[in-house]
């Protein structure tokens, strides 16, 4: 069903009889958007600026090393730092629970933990992101950065930035389900940045971003062992046949990075967030097996040797991370003064 559904949300646009459902979910959409706008609901503040990392559509975009990007810049500028996520798949119900390092993947979900250990912030996790940004306002964040929310609008913001995948754009430009927007694309031109991961090979694309716009790449140059006892350069595989699993929003984009690094790539794609199993770590031959980050964290208690991980990080040139850097501050200095979102 996910490869169907992919392959209309991003292949040519033809007609769907999912249309009147899309219709029927952008109807509801727009209400809810005009119930805040004309206060029939309500916006809250959670104390401190909130920074909301986010997308229009459904499935990775790049949000959460941009995220861990952001937060680690906003901490060198000095500020307290907080992270709030909703914790896909995680046990912690309706929240708020701290993330620790430490944690187990089940109870917080695979990015929180991933979130947690990178960036160095305290992290929270809630399905009520309000409640979960208060929890982190009350033990002394400063800014808090939420990673995905942009549809979460009782959660009151000071800044927007949205994440586009480069090569899938806005797919065929349909609502959910017909297509993969959560939002109608015209929705961009309310954010504060728009931040495009990788290339914009997608045609369509150009014409429905507003000056502007930032980019940032996706990189990864090394693999570390599920065990985290032996890191080495990815270009070291070079040549080899490996089994390469990912099972995030696009793992188009994991198996053309492995193959510019000159691995010869045997593609296991699962669905995002899929819980994998050692049965599908282990294959008849000797090859070694890579995955991501994300997949990672929910396989270390069944490492063993010839499993591997490639991090991967945002990098922004250097004008774009200024200008962006720029925009939060000013708009989260504004949010300060003002006492709070």
């Amino acid at each position: 069903m996910e490869r169907r559904l992919t392959e209309l949300w991003y292949g040519r646009p033809r007609l769907s009889l999912l249309q009147p459902f899309a219709w029927l979910f952008g109807a509801l959409v727009a209400l809810r958007r005009h119930a805040y706008r004309c206060g029939w609901a309500r916006s809250a503040s959670a104390g401190r600026p909130v920074v909301v990392v986010g997308n229009l559509t459904v499935g990775g975009t790049g949000k959460t090393p941009l995220t861990i990007w952001l937060a680690r810049a906003l901490a060198s500028s000095g500020l307290r730092v907080g992270i709030v996520a909703r914790g896909y798949g995680s046990t912690a119900g309706r929240g708020p629970r701290r993330v620790e390092t430490g944690s187990r993947w089940q109870e917080v979900g695979d990015e929180p933990l991933i979130l947690a250990r990178r960036s160095g912030c305290p992290t929270m996790i809630g399905s009520d992101r309000l409640a979960a940004a208060r929890a982190l306002a009350a033990d002394g964040a400063e800014v808090i950065v939420a990673d995905d929310g942009l549809q979460h609008l009782r959660l009151a913001r000071v800044c927007e930035i949205v994440v586009i995948d480069g090569e899938r754009g806005v797919g065929n430009g349909r609502l959910l389900p017909a297509g993969p927007l959560r939002e109608p694309a015209a929705r961009l031109r309310q954010a504060d940045a728009i931040v495009v991961n990788g290339d914009m090979a997608h045609g369509s694309l150009a014409a429905l971003l507003p000056a502007g716009v930032l980019g940032m790449q996706l990189t990864g140059s090394e693999a570390v062992s599920l065990d985290e006892r032996e890191r080495r350069p990815l270009d070291s595989f070079q040549g080899q046949r490996v089994h390469a699993v990912a099972g995030i929003g696009n793992p188009q984009r994991f198996f053309r990075e492995l193959r510019a690094h000159g691995l010869q790539v045997i593609e296991h794609a699962h669905p995002d967030h899929h819980p994998l199993s050692a049965a599908e770590l282990t294959f008849a031959d000797a090859l070694p097996v890579l995955m991501t980050e994300k997949d990672a964290v929910k396989c270390t208690a069944f490492a063993q040797a010839g499993l591997w991980y490639v991090p991967v990080a945002a990098q922004l040139a250097p004008p774009d991370a200024h200008e962006l850097l720029s925009r939060v501050l000013a708009r989260v200095r504004a949010g300060g003064r003002a006492g709070g979102c």
